[in-house]
């Protein structure tokens, strides 16, 4: 076969619309060298996508494989050994080869000629990358498995399983009841923002779906632009090297579709006993006993070193991950869905593929199994879908939060049951779905999750206008403003008895409009004392026992591929918010803290005025080798490889640098892409490098600059438009003169509690549609005021609170993991306020025996009750309350302790199936437990 090279060589001019044939498939580029294929049926065109992928990103694809199998060190040393070691250990490729087994025959054929392709291009491919030749290294086969196991081994870390082993030592050390305290979008963990409009918001009148997918940047891309084209298809999308057709976004002309990270919890980590058998086995304590596990052992190269030996041992849980050697410290294996059905969910690649409408990608996702993934999609008829798709195992809600000891029965999956997977309807008056890895629509399925500000920031965007175009998304793109910042400037701002300069300091960032904008001074000086703050945190006596020097488990008991999980310091910098809220510090602590930290930092700017912030946060990719030629498309330009650029990890602009830390940033938008349904042509997309993985070729970083000022580039679909070398490059970044692209500086409409998104949806009989949106402290602090104030809402205790009081007891209730408020709309109207707890998280926990699986509510009927509401108002609210609450399998009892004077309450409670508790005394009133049970509703 032929690869099409001159359209990847400067100055080379093929003819327009003259794609190359190379087995039975046409090759043809843009003007940013993106690949549209175009063939003769579905598996001939697999095989063109592997092959077209090999001649661009042969040395990644050989990464990759190596990564699968466990062999990286035999090339790239020492340093690339915890890796081989971790994926054997895990079994990556044998559980590669099981889900293989179990695909459907045509799903087979399809995959494994894309594994033909990329064998047919990989020679072609390895001689244009340099890198083969730098480690001298010549390219292996892909098996038809091949594609699971790189799918396997780029998500097994992706549900952040290594945070159990944190919050189990955050336990042991801080207590049992701050196990959650750093709860946050830890390190490790990637995410997303996808936003879905519909066509009552668009100026089309058809839904527009945009995003990008954060994760760590790696170079090549993780991501590939591509297009898929033969009689039953056409889709453009961002597929995985080494990955056959689209899996996370596409559009294929007639529906589009789109994922960001639930977050959810669906991998286990299990405390094992072993012991050595005299034939030198390994035998493993289960619940019924001692018995054999499988164990053999495997040898892993090292260039330049000596050969290390790996000892793999599978109990009935799953592989042993940490420790394995009988009686020698802490054992732990990880159980993932894969290896347990040896189902990965590939067979909704092909038919996705072929997907015409939103009810054709809904059926498809059914089979969707790994990663667990919120996904949004819309289609040409205007209908839209948001939901859940993938694989989360019933088992008991402690599973989720730290290892479980592996002989007691009480800890084990329940055999072929998986928790029901949400979702929510999209269409209303609002006309906009958001995800941003936030405690919204899978908030049933995790324990942590990213903070909301990036999803209420584009919630309110969004709201300010009903006329969006393809071109002006890039507003929402690349907005900086950082709310996470508000609870360190509030301190800031209390911070007694400053000097001089510090005061000068803290006027300056009072006055600072909060957005970490690249030209910014400002931004530099507030991530400057964020940065102190941390170091001082992290010093603090209160958190000694997880910060200091000395602490062998962050070396020594756990493997050094978990180090990232495990690191005190950037712990506290991303769950900084948090932790200057609650009551970890005295407030006079945390004030002293902050003014000690002003008072140093002004002190240095001073000596040293601030540089701008782009200057300091520039991206710093993953690269498993320099580049060992020059590149083409930018020069010798370091800032355009590297460039500096705006955003912070909480920003919808999310550049994540690590606080505390670093001012770098290796974890951001991965990719971005506008869906356009009204025509697909107007679509728009951008990779932070380029199409190609060759250094030298002009496409491999000519998309960098693009993606820095956060530019898109055209989807192109006319074939005749194609082949085309003088590129055509337009750019939609904001600017004055293009005020249209400017973000609103003012919160939008979207502040309003009906253009939120609902963490469940129900419609009920006769009384309407309720959903409950959670909370937003500021917006909502008049609306509670109002409720919490009155004379008929004596009993919740706020009655003489002012407004300002009322929006701080729920910014505080919203920093925490174990509580949540919700505002609960019927019809689009507000109508209560539902609260949720953890009763281990909260006092009322002292005051009885706690189950577990058992689960809060507080609940204020708002004052609409009392002026003609319908019969059964309160009832028709407690279903869905119920519903949403016995959603989760974990919760096996909601408990609810209303004032023992308030037999209104009470009265209710009893009708709708609450047995009444014992009264308990705590210290603002005496309250009067109930509890409701799943059996008592019949769904146990």
């Amino acid at each position: 076969m032929t690869a099409d090279v001159d359209s990847e060589r400067p100055g080379a001019r093929p003819d327009r619309g003259a794609g190359e044939v190379s087995g039975n498939y046409e090759l043809f580029r843009d003007d940013w060298g993106i690949p549209h294929l175009r063939a003769a049926d579905a598996l001939t065109l697999a095989r063109a996508q592997g092959h077209a992928t090999a001649l661009d990103r042969a040395w990644q694809l050989e990464t990759e494989r190596h990564r699968v199998l466990g062999t990286s060190a035999s090339h790239l040393g020492a340093e690339a050994v915890d890796w081989d070691r971790f994926v054997r250990r895990a079994r990556i490729a044998d559980t590669a080869r099981r889900c293989f087994d179990r695909l459907a025959p045509e799903t087979a054929a399809w995959v494994t000629a894309y594994a033909d392709g990329v064998n047919e291009g990989l020679a072609e491919g390895a001689e244009r990358a340099p890198e083969f030749a730098a480690v001298g290294l010549a390219p292996g086969r892909w098996e038809p498995w091949t594609p699971l196991g790189v799918w396997l081994s780029t998500h097994i870390l992706f549900a952040g399983f290594p945070t159990k082993l944190w919050r189990e030592e955050v336990a042991r050390r801080l207590g049992e009841d701050r196990m959650t305290l750093f709860a946050t979008d830890g390190p490790g963990t990637a995410g997303s923002n996808g936003w879905l409009l519909t066509g009552a918001r668009t100026a089309t009148g058809a839904p527009l779906l945009a995003g990008d997918p954060h994760r760590f940047i790696e170079d090549p891309g993780v991501y590939q632009q591509i297009r898929l084209a033969c009689p039953e298809f056409d889709v453009v999308g961002l597929a995985v090297p080494g990955i056959p057709g689209i899996a996370h976004f596409g559009h294929t002309g007639h529906v589009a579709w789109a994922i960001t990270n639930a977050m959810a919890d669906y991998q286990d980590l299990y405390r094992e006993r072993l012991r050595r058998t005299p034939d030198g086995g390994v035998e493993a304590l289960g619940p019924d006993g001692w018995y054999r596990a499988h164990a053999h052992t495997e040898t892993i190269e090292v260039a330049g070193a000596a050969p290390e030996q790996v000892e793999v041992i599978e109990t009935d849980r799953g592989p042993v991950i940490i420790g394995g050697d009988p009686g020698a410290g802490e054992t732990i294996s990880l159980r993932y869905p894969p290896r347990v059905t040896g189902e990965l969910g590939f067979d909704t690649l092909p038919a996705l593929l072929r997907a015409r409408t939103v009810a054709d990608v809904d059926t498809a996702l059914d089979r969707w199994v790994e990663p667990v993934n919120v996904v949004l999609a819309a289609d040409t008829a205007g209908s839209t879908l948001h939901r859940v798709a993938g694989h989360v195992p019933v088992r008991p809600y402690a599973n989720r939060l730290r290892v479980v000891p592996a002989e007691d029965p009480a800890y084990a999956w329940r055999d072929g049951e998986t928790v029901p997977l949400p979702r929510a309807e999209v269409d209303g008056p609002a006309g906009i779905a958001v995800m941003a890895n936030e405690r919204g629509l899978a908030a049933p399925l995790g324990v942590e999750f990213a903070p909301p500000h990036r999803a209420r920031r584009i919630g309110e965007l969004l709201g300010a206008d009903t006329d969006w175009t393809p071109d002006a998304q890039a507003a929402v793109h690349t907005d900086t403003l950082l709310a996470s910042s508000r609870q360190l400037l509030s301190l800031l701002a209390w911070a007694p008895a400053l000097g001089p300069a510090a005061e000068r300091l803290r006027d300056r960032l009072l006055r600072w409009d909060r957005h970490m904008d690249a030209d910014s001074t400002d931004a530099t000086l507030y991530a400057r004392l964020r940065t102190d703050v941390v170091h001082r945190l992290a010093a603090h006596p209160a958190l000694k026992a997880v910060t200091g020097a000395d602490d062998p488990w962050r070396s020594a008991a756990y493997p050094a591929l978990f180090r990232p999980w495990l690191a005190a310091v950037p712990r506290i910098g991303y769950a900084l918010e948090s932790l200057l809220t609650v009551g970890l510090l005295p407030y006079e602590d945390r004030l002293a803290l902050v003014a000690a930290s002003a008072e140093a930092v002004a002190a240095a700017a001073d000596e040293t005025p601030p540089a701008p912030w782009g200057e300091l946060h520039r991206l710093s990719p993953w690269q498993a080798l320099p580049d060992r030629t020059p590149d083409a498309s930018v020069g010798s330009d370091a800032q355009a490889i590297r460039p500096g650029v705006a955003g912070d990890h909480d920003c919808v602009l999310s550049t994540s640098s690590v606080p505390g830390v670093t001012d770098l940033f290796a974890r951001g938008p991965a990719a971005r892409y506008v869906w356009d349904l009204a025509r697909r042509e107007d679509s728009r997309w951008a990779v932070p490098f380029g199409a190609s993985g060759v250094p030298g070729s002009a496409h491999h970083r000519d998309q960098t600059p693009l993606w820095a000022r956060g530019a898109l580039a055209p989807v192109v679909t006319d074939w005749n438009l194609l082949h085309r070398t003088t590129p055509h490059r337009t750019t939609h970044c904001r600017t004055e003169e293009n005020p249209a692209m400017t973000a609103p500086t003012e919160p939008a409409a979207s502040a309003t509690p009906a253009l939120r998104p609902a963490v469940h949806e129900q419609k009920i009989e006769g009384f309407g549609t309720v959903r409950l949106v959670p909370v937003d402290p500021a917006a909502d602090a008049e609306l509670l005021h109002g409720w919490v104030t009155e004379e008929r809402a004596r009993f919740w205790g706020m009655a003489d609170h002012t407004r300002e009081q009322v929006r701080e007891i729920y910014e505080f209730v919203d920093s925490l993991p174990t509580h949540h408020a919700y505002l609960a709309l019927r019809d689009g109207v507000p109508a209560a306020l539902f609260q949720t707890y953890e009763p281990d998280a909260d006092p009322v926990g002292e005051c009885y025996d706690v189950r577990p699986g058992d689960f809060g509510i507080h609940l204020l009927i708002a004052p609409a009750e009392g002026e003609g509401a319908v019969k059964g108002y309160t009832e028709a609210l407690l279903t869905a309350f119920i519903a949403y609450v016995f959603s989760d399998p974990a919760h096996l009892r909601v408990v609810v302790e209303p004032d023992a004077r308030n037999e209104k309450a009470l009265a209710r409670m009893v009708r709708v199936g609450f047995e009444l508790g014992p009264e308990i005394k705590k210290p603002e009133k005496t309250a009067r437990l109930a509890f409701l049970t799943r059996a008592a509703l019949g769904l146990a």
